[in-house]
């Protein structure tokens, strides 16, 4: 009470942990051996204590030093607080964990848990911890799809990876679709050496093999690979961005025509009806064709492939005609890529 009062509170917490953990223990080897510590009991002991081996243990005031008591015979006890093979108490890898996946650097880890009361938690180590993650990745990765999944949008952006001693560009899939019940989920991700059409199609056999079913519409940007494998391995509609598509003209524009052609095709993509957005399509490539004819050329071979989200209902325009719903998937991977810059492996 007297430290309380003095301010030591730190050293009375730990000292209190010690306390704690030493009598946790003593209780649980004495229960295993039979009898407690000096006790005779030769009926109901089953092996004998055989000394104690050191262990240190990581907690929220500060690293302790445990004594952990050691069997002569049988399976060797280890306390029910602690997990095997980790010195630092869960609440600590957990912080570890959540602030590298929310994009902390594993060198700024190593001043966060210092404020925790430890001391030499190198990237190297942060970087052991985080491995328990693969597991979690794995079991997200390859989780089966149940039900149907009517929207599907799939996206890639190239992130900066080690391999052999170089540093090359690879490329980060996105699988992101709307279940039946309304719910959207990232339900698949992949690196890959290049955005190929063959790569395209390994991975949404991946989709299919873990119960990807019931798919209506796919949509993306203008990959004519990824475009093929939707309707080889899906066989489903296929929808391209109406945002990227916008963004491709305009740069078939001189920079004082951009503004006209974007606005103009807004107005395809805002229409009330399919008949009403091919009315426009019509009225757009009239207007523009003695502007510039290399977008209405390539307007007119888009059509379709632009306004196949009317076929759908009204109520899902706003999501369907564009990759838009995926954005903050990919805003969220760029924020954590940012903070990585390179990464040492795919994995």
């Amino acid at each position: 009470l007297a430290r309380v009062r003095d301010g030591r509170l730190e050293d009375f917490v730990r000292e209190a942990v010690v306390l704690v953990a030493r009598e946790l223990m003593e209780g649980e080897i004495s229960a295993e051996v039979g009898a407690e510590l000096g006790e005779v009991a030769p009926e109901a002991r089953s092996t004998h204590r055989n000394g104690y081996r050191p262990r240190a243990w990581e907690t929220r005031v500060g690293e302790i030093e445990l004594a952990i008591p050691k069997k002569r015979s049988g399976p060797a006890y280890f306390p029910s607080f602690l997990e095997a093979r980790r010195p630092a108490e869960q609440a600590i890898v957990a912080v570890v964990m959540e602030a590298y996946v929310n994009g902390v650097s594993t060198r700024k880890v190593d001043r966060l848990v210092e404020q925790l009361g430890i001391a030499g938690m190198s990237k190297d180590r942060v970087s052991a911890i985080c491995r328990g993650l693969d597991e979690r990745v794995a079991a997200f990765r390859e989780r089966a799809l149940e039900g149907a999944y009517p929207y599907l949008w799939l996206d890639a952006k190239y992130v900066k990876v080690r391999d052999h001693g170089r540093v090359v560009s690879k490329a980060l899939v996105v699988a992101y679709a709307v279940h039946e019940t309304g719910i959207r989920e990232v339900i698949g991700l992949d690196v890959g050496e290049v955005e190929s059409g063959s790569f395209w199609v390994e991975f949404l056999r991946g989709l299919k093999r873990r119960g990807l079913a019931g798919v209506r519409l796919a949509i993306t940007d203008q990959h004519e690979g990824l475009k093929a494998a939707v309707a080889r391995v899906l066989g489903c509609a296929w929808r391209r961005c109406s945002v990227h598509f916008t963004r491709d003209m305009v740069m078939h524009c001189r920079r004082d025509q951009r503004g006209l052609v974007a606005a103009a095709l807004r107005e395809i993509f805002q229409a009330d009806d399919a008949a009403t957005a091919t009315h426009r399509v019509t009225s757009v490539l009239e207007r523009l064709r003695p502007v510039t004819p290399k977008v209405c050329e390539l307007l007119a071979d888009a059509e379709y492939d632009l306004t196949a989200f009317y076929a759908f209902p009204r109520e899902h325009w706003t999501k369907i005609r564009s990759t838009n719903p995926l954005e903050r998937v990919n805003k969220e991977i760029r924020r954590r890529t940012d903070v990585v810059g390179i990464f040492p492996n795919d994995q």
